[in-house]
């Protein structure tokens, strides 16, 4: 069963943060975490089987930064197609018998393009392509272009992962909560509605939004709803554990898996068919999601 097949019967659970489960398995801050797809994978393999114990359906690979931009910064350049195909096989195998589905992570590439930055459209355009390509070679079941905030770098991210031949394609934004009023936009100033006009325009299967400054359960199933007006495509939603809060020079989420699972009832009540994790959450945070989805028994 696709990917696409399996959300038109169930809400899926997805997976929960990588990052910082990265670092808790002692990568250094400023580390290159995708490189352990090569070098740690029984850590990276250990972290994801956590979030499958937990019950997660869906696995994101661990390749957020994995496009030859990102990994260049770490002297990893040279490794790009083998740290993407290693990320996907590792999700893959941390189902082991369990059907799952694996999502090929793409993130953004850490800058400006051309004329706004430095970075000429043609190298991002190279370095995405590259990485869409890995990633369906490792066998992902869909591509997730995730944490975007520039229309135009997720336009092409979108265009790598369909010329790589990706089964689904995610567009997935990152929102962050304006100071005054309940308004959200990326840090380019986009809507919810317009990314999501943007999105179907393009292509994708799925219409998904994470991560952001102030963007918890609530602003997630808010801005679910504002993609539900412009579009039926189906929606992802993988909000962080609260609101971060600074102690000890250390940025920490503090909502409970009881408390940011309390929002899985709204999420899916505005559309959303995939429901996870992002900046905080962890193995804990899933499990409570999984409960709930089990005790309400969402389906259709």
């Amino acid at each position: 069963m696709t990917l696409l097949e399996a959300i038109a019967m169930r809400v899926l659970l997805g997976d929960g943060a990588m990052g910082t489960q990265l670092q808790y398995a002692g990568l250094e801050p400023g580390g290159c975490g995708e490189a352990w797809n090569i070098d740690a994978a029984e850590k990276v393999l250990k972290i994801q089987r956590a979030y499958v114990e937990a019950g997660s359906d869906c696995l994101i690979t661990n390749t957020f930064g994995g496009s030859r931009i990102m990994l260049d910064r770490h002297d990893e350049g040279e490794r790009t197609a083998s740290i993407n195909r290693a990320g996907a096989r590792i999700a893959r195998q941390a189902f082991g018998d369990r059907e799952g589905y694996v999502l090929g992570d793409i993130g953004p590439f850490g800058g400006l393009m051309e004329p706004y930055g430095d970075i000429a459209v043609d190298l991002v355009e190279r370095a995405f392509a590259e990485q869409a390509l890995a990633l369906v070679e490792g066998g992902v079941d869909a591509i997730i272009v995730e944490t975007q905030t520039s229309l135009d770098e997720l336009g092409i991210a979108i265009a790598a992962a369909k010329a790589a031949g990706a089964k689904c394609v995610i567009g997935s934004m990152a929102f962050d909560r304006m100071h005054s009023g309940d308004e959200v936009r990326t840090m380019m100033g986009t809507s919810p509605e317009m990314a999501a006009e943007f999105m179907a325009e393009h292509g994708v299967d799925i219409l998904a939004l994470n991560c952001g400054t102030g963007i918890d359960m609530r602003f997630a199933a808010d801005t679910a709803r504002r993609y539900r007006s412009v579009s039926g495509l189906p929606i992802m939603a993988q909000p962080n554990a609260g609101l971060p809060v600074l102690e000890n020079m250390k940025v920490l989420y503090k909502e409970t898996p009881e408390e940011m699972a309390s929002g899985i009832h709204a999420l899916v009540d505005a559309g959303a068919r995939i429901v996870g994790g992002c900046c905080g959450s962890t193995p804990a945070h899933i499990r409570k999601f999984r409960e709930v989805l089990n005790e309400s028994r969402i389906r259709a």
